[in-house]
């Protein structure tokens, strides 16, 4: 097994600032990286073993041959001082510092709503989480609307979901302040704005936080790691992780604790190794994920492991349709590489808005106006063919127009999907 290796960023706001040397012993448990100024959160081992070295970038340490259950418990006072040491961040991509979405009550009403939207095809950890014992969930829903003085909480799931929604259903009747929200089987409905747009009603504008509507979110294992640190004094030490693609073994598994910190070439091994052939390596989901390596660690954002596809050779030339719901540009133009493929052009959806320098945001995320102008002129560039990472409703505009200008279409996601035979997104039908 590899060293494991804890990054010092793993999370929105500043680097955690290292206080163990090389050499030293620590326990699973043990914070090994202070929290940082400025929307700071403390890194933790999930292992017991000797460090490394420690480098700018991270503190790596070389695990005991026989680990232990037990760990290093948390010593707080409160239970928002509990979510604040224990290191938790937002698990379902974001990793914005859990603390300081619940710092600020409520002055009149509120709600804490628990995204259980599974919006990435092909990840099934959250849900299956719900469906294995959805307890710790609700206590961290309960935890969450407590600190910010919320008089409603709500459970925002996919009707598809059938057991995961039984579950729920059964565990919250006694509780009258919570209930549950049932959302369209749509890409990106798990994003922010569009749980709020579903659930509230109200469609915040691209640069506005869910606090405007009077709403705090929250992901599924965000919630459960929060009763863990209030109710078992545990540290953010371990993640669920979906592996699924080209493996040695069933197309998508789960694995529940994974400890940070592990190689994912480790975390590949427990899924049964990988396949003779695969194209690259996402952590992450299909849409939004990221190329990663077999060294990388598992960190507090990781989502997912997906071995592809192998690439399906590309025409000479193609177009780049970037949305702000997928694969931003970098990721369209790695993926068009690898395809073999020169760039003829790059077009935005018209509603993908830039909000800061190199990050964009879509005004109304899964209601698209249309994207006939954008092909046609990434046509008149010379695109042979289009890469795009639209959302579904996108999509179905692309595939609306560009078969008639004989424009084949790839999509971002091709490589994962086909990896696990799921359906790829073109024209689908909510």
């Amino acid at each position: 097994m590899r060293p494991f290796v804890f990054p010092l960023s793993q999370h929105i706001g500043a680097p955690s600032v290292p206080v163990v040397q090389p050499g030293d012993r620590v326990q699973r448990g043990q914070c090994i990286a202070e929290a940082g100024e400025g929307l700071g959160s403390p890194v933790y081992t999930s292992v017991s073993g000797t460090v490394l070295e420690v480098t700018d970038d991270a503190v790596i340490v070389r695990a005991d041959d026989v680990q232990p259950k037990e760990y290093v418990p948390l010593t707080a006072q409160t239970p928002l001082d509990y979510i604040r040491q224990a290191g938790i961040v937002g698990l379902g991509g974001a990793g914005f510092p859990t603390y300081q979405k619940l710092a600020v009550p409520f002055l009149n009403g509120g709600v804490v709503i628990a995204n259980a939207s599974e919006c990435e095809p092909v990840l099934t950890h959250n849900i299956k989480a719900i469906e294995r014992d959805c307890r710790p969930m609700i206590r961290g829903l309960q935890l969450a609307m407590d600190l910010v003085h919320a008089d409603k909480g709500v459970i925002a799931i996919k009707a598809i979901h059938g057991d995961a929604v039984r579950a729920l259903q059964q565990a919250i009747a006694a509780d009258d302040r919570l209930a549950l929200h049932f959302l369209p089987n749509v890409y990106p409905v798990g994003e922010e704005r569009a749980v709020v747009r579903e659930v509230l009603g109200t469609l915040l504008d691209a640069g506005s936080l869910p606090s405007k509507a009077g709403a705090v979110i929250i992901n599924v294992e965000t919630l459960q790691r929060v009763a863990e640190a209030v109710d078992d004094k545990k540290p953010l030490i371990d993640k669920d992780v979906t592996v699924a693609g080209k493996l040695n073994g069933p197309e998508v598994q789960v694995f529940h604790d994974l400890p940070l910190g592990m190689a994912v070439s480790d975390v590949l091994e427990k899924a049964g190794g990988l396949g003779k052939e695969y194209g690259e390596l996402i952590m992450g989901g299909p849409f939004m994920g990221r190329r990663t390596s077999l060294d990388a660690p598992i960190v507090k954002t990781t989502g997912g492991i997906i071995a592809a596809e192998t690439f399906l050779p590309g025409p000479e030339k193609i177009g780049l349709l970037v949305c702000a719901c997928g694969a931003d540009e970098k990721r369209l133009r790695e993926i068009a590489a690898s395809m073999g493929s020169a760039v003829a052009g790059v077009a935005f959806c018209k509603q993908a808005h830039e909000v800061k320098p190199g990050v964009r945001k879509c005004d109304n995320p899964g209601h698209c106006p249309g994207q006939v102008q954008r092909v046609m002129t990434l046509k008149k560039e010379g695109a042979q063919a289009l890469l795009i990472s639209n959302c579904t409703d996108c999509t179905n505009t692309v595939m609306a127009c560009a078969p008639q200008l004989h424009l084949p279409v790839y999509h971002c996601t091709d490589g994962a999907l086909r990896a696990v035979h799921h359906k790829l997104i073109r024209r689908i039908k909510a």
